[in-house]
C-alpha cells in the first residue's frame, strides 16, 4: 500500500463532520513535526486550525487545506459505509476521500520526500488547515490569514487542495473564484382577512414585480477570466398557514455570484435603488462570502502548468468557475493562488471516492511544484 493512501485512508475514518475536526490534524501536525515545521494550532470558537511553517525566509509556498467535511446524508443509502475507508474496485470510498483528504495525504507525504532530499530548501514551505471551510467559514482560514496579517507574515504563493479536476488528474487549475453576496430581504404588509383586501397590503403581492424585476438584471458579460454576473432567488416565506389570510410580511432570500466587472458595493447599491424604486417598507441585511479573485500569469503559475504537463500529460484548462474556497481569504492578502486537487465527480455525495492511481501522481504534482520554487 502507497503511503499517500495509508495515509488517507486514515484522515477518512476520523469522521470529520464540520466543524469536527476528530484528530485528523494531529495527525498530520505530528508527520510535520518530524520535518521540522513550526506548528501553531490556533483554535478560534468551536474550530480547530494549525499554521506550521518550515524555513523563515521567503518565499513562502502554502499547502492550504481543510480536514472537515460535509455530513453524510443517508447511511441506508451507502454502499461503503463512509468513514471505514474502504478500498474496493480501484477506489477509495468514504466521506471526504476526494474533499479534501486524499489532497491532505498527498501534501504530507510530498513534502516528506521533498525535505528528504532538500533539508536546505529554499525559502519556507507552510500549511495553513482548518475544519471550518465546509461550514460558516468565519473561524477558520479567515481568522487565521487575519492572525498572520495582524503579525506582518506573508504568503507568496498557496496550493489549495480542492478537488479540482474533470475527467483526469490534473485537467483543471482553479486560478480564481468568483464573488458571493447574499441578501436576506423582509418585506413588511399589514396582515388581514383574504375577503377585505382594502383593509390589508399583501407583501407578496408587492414582492412579485420585485422579483421578476431581479430575475430580468443585467450585470454584464463577464469577462476572459469570469463568466457573466448571475442572481439567483433561492427562498421565499411568507403566511400563517392559512389560506385566507393575507401575511403581513415575506422574506426572500437570494444570491449574487459575481466577476471582477462588479464590486460588493455596487451590487449593493443597485438593488438598494431597485427596492426604494417599488416603494417598499422593508428591511435587508448582506453576506459577503468572499470578494472575486483572479491569479494572473507569473512564477507561480507557470510552474504549476509545467508541472502538470510534465507529469500528468495534459495540458490544464484554466478556470474560475465553480463555487466558492477559502482561497477567498487568502487571494487578498496579495498571495498567488492555484488549486489543484483530484477528480471532483463524487464530492458531497453519496458514495464520495478517489481513484487509488490519482494518489500517487498526486503527491508527485505536489512534489514536483515544490522543486521548481524551492529546491
Amino acid at each position: 500500500m502507497g503511503q499517500v493512501l495509508e495515509l488517507a485512508r486514515e484522515l477518512v475514518r476520523r469522521p470529520s463532520v464540520t466543524p469536527e475536526d476528530a484528530g485528523c490534524q494531529a495527525l498530520m501536525a505530528e508527520r510535520l513535526e518530524r520535518l521540522g515545521f513550526h506548528l501553531e494550532h490556533l483554535r478560534f470558537g468551536e474550530v480547530d486550525n494549525f499554521w506550521a511553517r518550515r524555513g523563515s525566509t521567503g518565499p513562502v509556498l502554502c499547502f492550504a487545506g481543510h480536514t472537515d467535511v460535509v455530513p453524510t446524508g443517508p447511511l441506508e443509502s451507502w454502499t461503503h459505509e463512509p468513514f471505514a475507508a474502504e478500498v474496493r474496485d480501484g477506489l477509495l470510498w468514504g466521506r471526504g476521500a476526494a474533499d479534501m483528504k486524499a489532497s491532505l495525504a498527498a501534501m504530507v507525504v510530498a513534502c516528506e520526500e521533498f525535505v528528504a532530499a532538500h533539508p536546505d530548501h529554499k525559502g519556507s514551505i507552510a500549511f495553513l488547515i482548518t475544519s471550518d471551510e465546509e461550514g460558516p467559514a468565519q473561524d477558520g482560514t479567515k481568522a487565521v490569514m487575519e492572525t498572520l496579517e495582524a503579525r506582518g507574515e506573508k504568503i507568496d504563493w498557496c496550493l489549495v487542495g480542492e478537488p479540482s479536476s474533470k475527467a483526469r488528474l490534473g485537467d483543471m487549475l482553479r486560478i480564481g473564484r468568483r464573488g458571493s453576496l447574499s441578501c436576506d430581504l423582509v418585506v413588511h404588509g399589514v396582515q388581514g382577512h383574504v375577503a377585505y383586501p382594502e383593509k390589508a397590503l399583501n407583501p407578496l403581492h408587492q414582492l412579485a414585480p420585485l422579483m421578476a424585476a431581479l430575475v430580468g438584471l443585467e450585470w454584464d458579460a463577464g469577462n476572459e477570466a469570469f463568466p457573466p454576473t448571475t442572481l439567483q432567488l433561492t427562498n421565499l416565506h411568507s403566511g400563517t398557514g392559512f389560506r385566507n389570510v393575507i401575511p403581513g410580511s415575506a422574506e426572500l432570500k437570494f444570491n449574487i455570484r459575481y466577476s471582477t466587472e462588479q464590486t460588493m458595493e455596487g451590487l449593493q447599491a443597485r438593488i438598494t435603488a431597485l427596492l426604494e424604486q417599488h416603494g417598499l417598507d422593508y428591511e435587508v441585511s448582506w453576506r459577503d462570502a468572499g470578494r472575486p479573485f483572479l491569479t494572473p500569469p507569473g512564477t507561480f503559475l507557470e510552474a504549476v502548468r509545467e508541472t502538470v504537463r510534465n507529469i500528468a500529460g495534459v495540458d490544464p484548462e484554466l478556470s474560475t468557475g465553480g463555487g466558492t474556497s477559502d482561497g477567498r481569504f487568502i487571494a487578498p492578502t496579495g498571495a498567488a493562488v492555484v488549486e489543484l486537487g483530484p477528480i471532483n465527480a463524487s464530492i458531497h455525495k453519496i458514495d464520495e471516492h478517489v481513484r487509488v492511481d490519482d494518489l500517487e501522481p498526486l503527491k508527485d504534482l505536489y512534489l514536483g511544484i515544490m522543486r521548481r520554487l524551492l529546491g
